[in-house]
């Protein structure tokens, strides 16, 4: 498991079997699964944060202008 922070919202990605998938995470533990982003499954852990930060750039903020791998 592999944590963002994503322009001020906690997101992590998981690896099951050959597919990346990624969820929002809240303050309270409970992940929800986001469906309507498809992370490539030939992207290494390390390219993750930079495809994240081209999916939601709309996010930026002054306070957040970048995603930042957690964990």
């Amino acid at each position: 498991m592999y944590k963002f922070n994503v322009f001020g919202s906690e997101m992590s990605v998981f690896r099951k079997e050959n597919e990346w998938q990624l969820f929002k995470e809240s303050t309270t533990g409970i992940r929800a699964r986001v469906y309507d982003v498809v992370i490539p499954q030939s992207l290494e852990p390390g390219e993750i944060a930079q495809y994240l930060d081209d999916i939601f750039h709309e996010m930026a903020s002054k306070k957040h202008p970048t995603v930042e791998r957690l964990s």
